[in-house]
């Protein structure tokens, strides 16, 4: 079974990000950058199904910059058997991810694509679901567990009341959520040998996708500073607080 694994460049979870002056985004230059972590969850996932003996082989792809070659080599450090990056400089939309991971699907023709529920710069929560839709696939999202039996997946699921199990038959692709594992350190050995895996750069022309932006973000601003804490003599002036000033969320 081929597994084809979507990963994405974005700024490392533990920078504080910081919004530009004009408004117009959050800041990138000189910033760390990795992969985001839903996404490796989605890698260690596909490493863990070939080390059982249910994948041969795992195909990681990313779109994005010429700098997102540095994350699909973290990929390959961590298990992938091969690299495919879509290079292009345009701002990609949750849509134009969809349609291009839809042309790389259709090229490898993998049984299972795994990618993170979401991505932590814009939370979109969008592109597993917009590739099942396009490519006509069985989707599983927010999985918290999965094991692959014959040509169907089971998949316990993360609902808001507890767990869901289902099962989808193969082709699918499954969204990964926080507990479905925890990934491994990349080792230098493994470094250096990702150095020599084979790594794809393709154009979004010469798959027959336009990526031009449908959405136009108006205005991007931090949210509001939360104000200082207030100590209270007793109970009974807590009370009265509580009733008098604390605001009723709806």
């Amino acid at each position: 079974m081929k597994i084809l694994v979507a990963v994405k460049r974005v700024v490392d979870f533990n920078v504080k990000v910081r919004v530009r002056a004009d408004g117009t985004g959050v800041e990138t230059a000189n910033v760390k950058m990795s992969m985001n972590p839903f996404d490796e969850i989605a890698v260690e996932e596909a490493v863990r199904l070939k080390e059982a003996g249910t994948a041969s082989e795992i195909v990681a792809a990313s779109c994005g910059a010429q700098a997102c070659q540095e994350t699909l080599r973290t990929a390959l450090a961590l298990g992938a058997d091969r690299a495919v990056l879509v290079e292009t400089d345009a701002e990609l939309q949750p849509l134009a991810v969809a349609k291009l991971l839809r042309a790389i699907a259709q090229k490898e023709s993998p049984q299972l694509v795994i990618l993170g529920k979401q991505a932590i710069d814009d939370d979109c929560n969008q592109t597993g679901q917009m590739l099942a839709a396009l490519l006509g696939w069985s989707q599983a999202t927010f999985a918290s567990k999965l094991k692959i039996q014959g040509d169907k997946a089971e998949v316990t699921r993360e609902v808001d009341g507890g767990l869901e199990t289902i099962s989808v038959k193969l082709p699918a692709v499954l969204t990964t959520d926080l507990r479905l594992n925890e990934p491994r350190y990349v080792t230098l050995p493994n470094i250096m040998k990702a150095k020599k895996k084979t790594l794809e750069v393709l154009k979004p022309d010469a798959l027959g996708v336009d990526v031009a932006p449908r959405l136009k973000t108006l205005k991007v601003e931090e949210p509001p500073k939360r104000k200082a804490g207030v100590k209270v003599p007793d109970a009974k002036t807590l009370v009265q607080k509580l009733r008098g000033e604390a605001k009723v969320i709806p």
